[in-house]
């Protein structure tokens, strides 16, 4: 075989991704990691992490990630800024084309995650992580005492406006229509709740915040009445995004099994995919937690499942 043939390759470098290669260089499966365009995954842009064991204190997104490499390469992982651009799964083995490179696998672990979908507005941008964010479940917390405001209509801002409730003074839900998507039941318990209130017909147009000495924070934001374009400002500590989350998975599209939003389908109780030699873990196939512990247990689940397949299969 070629040097550019290997055990296992992993598509994708967040917790899921990186926790499988740390698994699979353990076992002696000398795995390559292509870490794609945003090396480290979606903790690259959060700041504090509270809720990851080991850290008792907390720790940075980037310098969690940056530790979790560090490791990985430690047991002899090989991670590659590159990004997998086409795959071959009806060739055995597995065809991989990264940055114009192309790459055989035995087994290949998809760990892409999901991407949060954003406004993308400039000043959404310029506070990520000091103040906006896209998960309320990691951030919250971090609003206690405080107002924020939930971008979004359906189930998900729903569920994160009234668990935001838990930490925020007041909770405020802006929706570009005056009809909610979200399901009756779930609309009628957050109504319920006094400390959430709600700005229908209106987008946010700019994020207002101030940057002192070098800190970050957010202090409002402009929004536009859909209806007749008006403008106007509300105050806020914190916004958050809840308008979804999109896996990226385009790249496998044809190849394996989805589901009507584009994640990833694995067999129950494991990583497998439709196709034998090819595991998923991490957020690409997991839309109801969608937490970096999560995430890297999976991980470790695909390494397990990729281990014993390769071993089943006299690859190994």
């Amino acid at each position: 075989m070629s040097d550019n043939h290997h055990k296992v390759i992993i598509i994708g470098s967040g917790p899921a991704g990186l926790t499988a290669a740390l698994y699979a260089s353990r076992a002696n499966l000398n795995p390559v990691v292509f870490e794609g365009m945003q090396p480290g995954g979606q903790l690259t842009i959060t700041t504090e992490v509270e809720n990851f064991p080991g850290f008792e204190r907390g720790i940075q997104g980037p310098e969690l990630m940056d530790i979790m490499r560090k490791q990985v390469i430690r047991f002899g992982a090989q991670c590659f800024f590159k990004s997998v651009t086409e795959v071959d799964f009806k060739k055995r083995p597995f065809v991989i084309k990264a940055d114009n490179e192309i790459h055989t696998a035995d087994a290949v672990i998809i760990s892409t995650g999901a991407s949060a979908k954003l406004l993308n507005i400039e000043s959404e941008k310029k506070y990520m992580g000091y103040g906006v964010s896209a998960c309320a479940t990691c951030d919250g917390f971090f609003f206690k005492g405080l107002k924020v405001l939930v971008v979004g209509g359906g189930d998900t801002a729903f569920e994160e406006a009234n668990y935001l409730t838990k930490f925020a003074s007041e909770v405020t839900l802006v929706h570009r229509r005056n009809e909610f998507r979200a399901s009756k039941i779930m609309v009628e318990r957050v109504k319920k709740n006094p400390k959430v209130k709600f700005i229908t017909n209106a987008v946010i147009k700019e994020i207002l915040g101030k940057d002192e000495e070098g800190r970050k924070s957010v202090t409002g934001a402009i929004l536009q009445n859909t209806k007749d374009g008006s403008a106007f400002e509300v105050q806020a500590d914190g916004i958050f995004m809840a308008i979804g989350h999109q896996p990226n998975t385009s790249l496998f599209k044809g190849m394996l099994d989805m589901d009507e939003t584009g994640y990833l389908l694995i067999k129950p109780g494991s990583t497998h995919t439709n196709i034998e030699g090819v595991f998923a873990a991490g957020d690409v196939a997991d839309k109801k937690y969608r937490q970096a512990i999560t995430a890297a247990g999976s991980g470790c689940m695909a390494a397990l499942d990729a281990q014993h397949w390769l071993e089943e299969n006299e690859l190994a």
